[in-house]
């Protein structure tokens, strides 16, 4: 489920990007990170406060 999580943010800021780049074409898209997981074969897992998903 994670993957299709981040699949779908990313074609959000896709899509945010596509509206505004008549505006600015140098914006960055960027930081986009998993910050926790529950369930699934893994298991509980939660990113460490240090790291900074780039």
């Amino acid at each position: 489920v994670e993957m299709e999580a981040l699949t779908a943010v990313s074609v959000a800021l896709l899509t945010v990007y596509d509206m505004v780049k008549a505006v600015d074409r140098g914006m960055r898209i960027g930081g986009i990170a998993l910050l926790s997981k529950e369930g699934g074969a893994s298991g509980t897992w939660l990113r460490d406060s240090g790291e900074s998903g780039e």
